[in-house]
């Protein structure tokens, strides 16, 4: 039997770059379908999705009323993807700083593994066109969850990594409420605590945005506390 991976790939103000990456994903895994979940983008991301989607079955959107944020589009992607019983479930940015030439390499792997993510930090530094002070600061903030949570991963942070749909229904949607590096934190940590066999794929990111930072102080703050929410189990 065939399975069946879906990409989950979260927009706000991506027209452009989702016109190039859906057929990227095509062509590099033939089969899979493509779930953009848009936060009402003032560019018509959405539009353009939706006429891509007439022409191709495989392209599916969820529309929301506004942008609510990176963690609530993965859950309501992941949601979408359990529903209609599809048997890999991806992660993925519509900006090409996550290559789609690594899809076959995360599809092969996770024949053997639960949870393949995509690690920046697995061989050295492979991030292209971030300053120092950027990289620095991913760094610490990786070894700051690894340190405090015990996490056995390069890259707990990733936004990049394909699940096995078996660990998206163990974990509990219901109580997933965090949002960016540390919704990614969440997740790494609690499929890890399922027992869950978990592997890294080296990847080389590149930054489409050089210079500007996701990394707010809001952001930083829910990263730093989450590590402590889910070490002494106030987040379970």
């Amino acid at each position: 039997m065939k399975l069946k991976p879906i990409i989950v790939i979260p927009t706000y103000n991506e027209r452009k770059n989702i016109k190039k990456m859906v057929p990227a994903i095509k062509q590099a895994a033939r089969g899979a379908h493509i779930l953009v979940v848009d936060d009402n983008s003032p560019d018509k991301t959405a539009a353009t999705v939706s006429k891509m989607s007439k022409r191709d079955r495989s392209i599916k959107l969820i529309r929301r009323k506004g942008k609510m944020g990176l963690g609530t589009a993965y859950v309501e992607g992941f949601r979408y993807a359990l529903d209609r019983k599809y048997d890999y479930i991806f992660e993925m940015d519509a900006d090409f700083s996550h290559d789609p030439k690594y899809l076959p390499q995360f599809l092969e792997l996770i024949k053997k593994n639960d949870l393949v993510i995509g690690s920046r930090y697995l061989k050295g530094v492979s991030v292209v066109n971030w300053p120092i002070r950027r990289l620095m600061l991913s760094k610490f903030a990786n070894f700051y969850a690894r340190t405090i949570t015990g996490l056995p991963l390069t890259d707990c942070t990733s936004g990049f990594k394909c699940f096995k749909r078996k660990v998206i229904e163990k974990i509990n949607l219901d109580k997933i409420h965090s949002d960016g590096y540390a919704f990614q934190i969440e997740v790494h940590y609690k499929a890890w605590k399922q027992g869950f066999k978990i592997a890294e794929l080296p990847i080389i990111f590149v930054d489409r945005h050089a210079g500007s930072s996701k990394m707010s102080k809001r952001v930083m703050f829910e990263a730093a506390a989450i590590v402590w929410k889910l070490k002494t189990g106030i987040i379970k």
